[in-house]
């Protein structure tokens, strides 16, 4: 059996290693575009704080943060371990107490479904600015021990060169889908043209365009996300929780003395990869309003990135039809780094043929599709 990976991002990479450890013949075919979210995506993997109604997002969301450490624990087997996550804990955070006696109902309305998310309690400002030294003391806290961070490039790379490891091979180009009938039956690259039994697409924000081709009209959408990473230096920020405000942008720290704070939320960006001053200033203005001591950080990097915003918040998993051959994964939207490791598992699971302990009909890609006049 072989299969096609269009797209190697997180969701990607995912895919074409789990179907590797399985020895099944993998292609991952990458364009690699400029503003790919993975390779600006913060990291914070902890759905159970959201206050989204959608269940479907947040049974997908917490079942992607429930198999981070099983995917963890299986990299290392495979000599993989500088993947950049951690469990950290995290802090929700608000000036409001009523908001703090709200996610308190909320964690424990959640918390028999998902041991996962540890234990979670009540702290004072000054309890939460032990854990995390630069938040503003008035604000009022919720900690929850089973928070976890992970940098998008390093579990990409990782997941990239595990599969290779394992048999899988990595061709860099923009792919173009062949079809036949009712199936797909490979894609030309670089003037090459690779025959396969399957093809999973993912491709994120850049899916449409790949779809276009088959008549098929995919409802994705760019949304630009500015991110600002800073450095403290001579400062231990290995520890850090992640500290998610009510109202405002999220900050997480990392081992090498790196604060990310972000992001802006952009739509109707289009690919216009710049970095506005607008962005950074709302940007900055959120984080020093809930951790003013940042403000002696140094600016060091600002990463732009395509977040692929499907038509709700729920992911795009499935069969794309009439093609019974060609799979979908994308739509992750802002939660990529949370579900995108456990998304590409179940797309590897489908390309195999192979039971999916989980209920798809939520997440068809067909809700997003319409065939083109």
């Amino acid at each position: 059996m072989k299969v096609i990976i269009i797209g190697s991002g997180v969701i990607g990479a995912s895919a074409a290693y789990h179907l590797a450890r399985q020895n099944i013949d993998v292609v991952m075919v990458d364009k690699h575009h400029k503003g790919n979210a993975t390779d600006a995506g913060a990291g914070i993997v902890c759905p159970w704080m959201s206050k989204t109604n959608n269940q479907d997002w947040y049974q997908m969301a917490r079942m992607g943060a429930k198999y981070y450490p099983e995917l963890i624990a299986q990299l290392k087997e495979d000599g993989e371990t500088n993947t950049g996550y951690k469990q950290v804990g995290a802090l929700g955070v608000s000036l409001h107490p009523e908001e703090m006696d709200k996610m308190m109902q909320n964690l424990e309305s959640k918390y028999e479904d998902a041991p996962e998310m540890g234990t979670f309690k009540r702290l004072s400002g000054w309890e939460a600015k032990e854990l995390y030294p630069p938040l503003n003391a008035d604000f009022e806290a919720v900690h929850v021990s089973g928070g976890a961070r992970v940098d998008g490039r390093l579990l990409r790379d990782a997941l990239k060169r595990a599969a290779q490891k394992k048999g899988a091979a990595l061709i860099h180009g923009e792919a173009v889908l062949i079809s036949g009938g009712e199936r797909i039956k490979g894609v030309k690259v670089n003037g090459e043209t690779i025959f396969a039994d399957t093809v999973i697409a993912t491709g994120g924000a850049w899916a449409p365009a790949l779809m276009n081709p088959l008549g098929l009209s995919l409802k994705v959408m760019p949304q630009r996300g500015q991110i600002v990473h800073l450095r403290l230096p001579e400062t231990d920020t290995s520890d850090w929780p992640l500290l998610v405000p009510q109202k405002g942008h999220y900050m997480l720290a990392f081992d090498d003395s790196r604060v990310v704070v972000g992001a802006t939320r952009e739509n109707k960006s289009g690919f216009d990869y710049r970095i506005t001053a607008g962005g950074v200033a709302e940007v900055l203005d959120e984080a020093l309003s809930v951790s003013p001591d940042l403000k002696y950080g140094t600016v060091e990097e600002i990463r732009v990135g395509f977040r692929p915003m499907g038509p709700d918040m729920a992911p795009l998993l499935g069969t794309v039809q009439p093609y019974n051959n060609l799979i979908l994964a994308n739509g992750l939207g802002a939660s990529g780094l949370t579900v995108g490791p456990y998304a590409g598992s179940l797309a590897a699971l489908l390309a195999a043929g192979q039971e999916v302990n989980m209920d798809l009909s939520p997440y068809d890609p067909m809700r997003a599709i319409k065939q083109m006049q």
